[in-house]
This record gives structure tokens, C-alpha cells and sequence, in this order.
């Protein structure tokens, strides 16, 4: 369909167009060319956020607007090709969130998953369901969708985090359902570490059953992650197109953490350059650690540590690391595999 010619335009067909359309009709073979496509087609571009200069705005929005009274302050990364969509990809919200010293949060709830990558700051927590946890740098941290949540920071410095949600999956499905707290901090159940008592340690009650398909861990801290990083490149030469590459998963199934989130974090040995890699899950990186540079089509984004970048559906990328680099991302690929849409492409093949 997508490489057969248009049919030609002519003054009768055109006046037959526009009868129909008043009865709420329009003709597929003058739009077909444009929705099914020989490859991935996007308005996505890509992207970099120098974190060095989104901090000012971030911390003059911290003296703005109250964490209560924004509900969440949050300075969306939206991407260029996307514009007043609120969005990074087609499927996917990044921002960046401030917490202030002595602020909290309100406590609300929502149908669409977040996931919380910490960027600066070190002890402020976030609450799941009556249960809080504390909050340090490159540590992954998930808000399963319909859970009770509220952010608080009894620190003396400033706390910023970078929020993933699946709002575009959600608002496509117009399945959206938003409840507020009836406190602003929700009542605490649980003491911290019962989560990772319970799920953490190859472990878990016995006769527990997942409710949902999210993760029952709900933070999982960069010092783990860190130390698997190390190990496995001590122990296997770096993949051509990723390096030292793993994945999330849930200890209950050993599927993604979150059903409509895939994320991921990788290491870079030092003066590493990947082979170019093409996939159909735009996805977002965060640097964690090191410096270098990331072709994306045909662009070159140079970033350092905290940068945010986006690379599109289908688009080229390859990195090259200066100094040891981690990355962490995060992309719809568990929506793609489920529906059998998922593609990836090493090399430049």
C-alpha cells in the first residue's frame, strides 16, 4: 500500500471530496499513502537538555510557585516536533521536578504510571500506598498507575528528579481517572524497607499473587544497579551497539517493571564508540555518569552528567564515551512487543 502510486487528483473527484465530507466521510486512498507507511514516519526530532541550563529556570520556578500549590512543579521537556502536545515522544512525558527543602507534594492518585529517576539531592522521599522511601541519586523509583503517592523533602537542600509517565498511551486510550488525597501527606503504613525486605532478595511471601502487572518493587537503588554494571564489564566484552546493557524487570515475573514502560540503564567503558542502532521505541536517556557524544540522526549531542536526551522512533544512534559513561533510559517498548509492533536494527544494515 505505502509504495503504490496516489490516485490522480481531478475537479470531479475533488467536488465529490467535499460533498462527502459534510456527511462526516473522506476518502482512504487520498490518505492511506500517509498512515500506512514502508517505515516508521514520526514528527519526533531529537533532543538534548543541558541540565546546566535548565536548573536556573528550575530553581527560579522553585521561588515562583509552592510544590502544594502546583500540585507537582514540573518543567515538561517537550519535544520540538511536538509542541503544545506535552509530550517527548508520541507515547511518552519527561519533566523535571522540584522539591524544596521542608515542602511536600500533595498526596493524589492517577491512572497513568510515572517512574522517578533522582538527579540531584539526596534523602527526600516519595510515599506508594502508606509505604516511604528514600530518594538518592541514579535511583529508579516507580509509581504504579492507581496508587496513592505524595513527595515530601525534610532535607536541607533542594531535591530534582526527572518524571516518565505514559500520559500520551493513557490520553490515547482516553482512559484517565485523577482522585485527590484527602491529606496532603498520605498516612504511613509501613516502615520503610518492607518493600525490599519482602521483594529484593530473590524473596517473597508465599503466598503472595501480583494484583497488577507493575512491579512490586518500587525502588530500585543506583548502588545495585551500579555494582551489576561493574561486574558484568569486568566479566563480557561490551555489545557492539550498547555496551553493558540491562533492563528492569519484576522480580514476580521477570517481565519490565511497568507494563507500558521499559526502562534500562548501560555502561560505556571509557573511549567506547557503538555500533549505530535503530529501534522503534523512541526513547529517552539520562546520563548518569561520564561525558561524550551521541549521534542521532544527523545530529550530535554532546552531553555530560544529568543531560536529558530523546532519540526518535527509527532514527539512528550511536555513542561514544570520553570517560566511563552510564546511561539510563526508558521507552514504550513492553506496549510494542505485547501488540508485535516492536523492531530493532544493529549495524547500519
Amino acid at each position: 500500500m505505502a509504495t503504490e502510486p496516489a490516485a490522480t487528483r481531478t475537479a470531479e473527484r475533488e467536488a465529490f471530496y467535499a460533498e462527502i465530507g459534510a456527511s462526516n466521510l473522506a476518502p482512504l486512498w487520498e490518505r492511506l499513502h500517509g498512515l500506512v507507511t514502508a517505515e516508521p514516519v514520526t514528527p519526533c526530532l531529537p533532543a538534548i537538555w543541558h541540565y546546566r541550563e535548565v536548573r536556573p529556570h528550575l530553581m527560579r520556578a522553585g521561588g515562583l510557585i509552592s510544590a502544594e500549590e502546583a500540585t507537582r512543579r514540573v518543567l515538561i521537556l517537550e519535544n520540538p516536533g511536538l509542541q503544545g502536545q506535552t509530550a517527548i515522544t508520541h507515547s511518552l512525558f519527561a519533566g523535571l521536578q522540584l522539591i524544596l527543602p521542608g515542602e511536600v507534594a500533595p498526596a493524589h492518585r492517577h491512572t497513568q504510571s510515572a517512574l522517578r529517576f533522582i538527579i540531584e539531592g539526596n534523602g527526600a522521599y516519595t510515599a506508594v500506598d502508606g509505604e516511604r522511601t528514600a530518594m538518592r541519586p541514579g535511583d529508579f523509583v516507580i509509581t504504579p498507575s492507581w496508587t496513592w503517592h505524595d513527595h515530601g523533602n525534610e532535607t536541607a537542600e533542594p531535591m530534582v528528579w526527572l518524571d516518565g509517565l505514559d500520559i500520551p498511551i493513557v490520553r490515547l486510550l482516553d482512559a484517565s481517572f485523577a482522585e485527590p488525597g484527602e491529606a496532603d501527606m498520605q498516612a504511613v503504613t509501613r516502615p520503610e524497607g518492607d518493600n525490599t525486605a519482602r521483594f529484593s532478595n530473590n524473596l517473597m511471601p508465599v503466598d503472595w499473587r501480583p494484583a497488577v502487572k507493575t512491579s512490586p518493587v518500587f525502588n530500585y537503588p543506583y548502588d545495585r544497579s551500579r555494582q551489576s554494571l561493574e561486574v558484568l564489564s569486568r566479566n563480557d566484552d561490551p555489545d557492539p551497539c550498547h555496551g553493558h546493557k540491562l533492563r528492569y524487570i519484576s522480580p514476580a515475573s521477570g517481565d519490565y517493571a511497568m507494563p507500558t514502560i521499559a526502562a534500562f540503564i548501560q555502561l560505556l567503558p571509557a573511549g567506547f564508540a557503538t555500533r549505530p542502532y535503530r529501534s522503534t521505541d523512541g526513547t529517552v536517556f539520562v546520563v548518569v555518569e561520564g561525558s561524550g557524544e551521541s549521534r542521532v540522526g544527523e545530529q550530535l549531542l554532546r552531553w555530560e552528567p544529568h543531560d536529558i536526551f530523546v532519540v526518535p522512533s527509527w532514527t539512528p544512534v550511536s555513542h561514544q564515551a570520553e570517560s566511563e559513561a552510564v546511561l539510563f533510559s526508558y521507552s514504550d517498548r513492553p506496549v510494542q512487543e505485547k501488540l508485535g509492533l516492536y523492531r530493532e536494527r544493529r549495524g547500519n544494515a
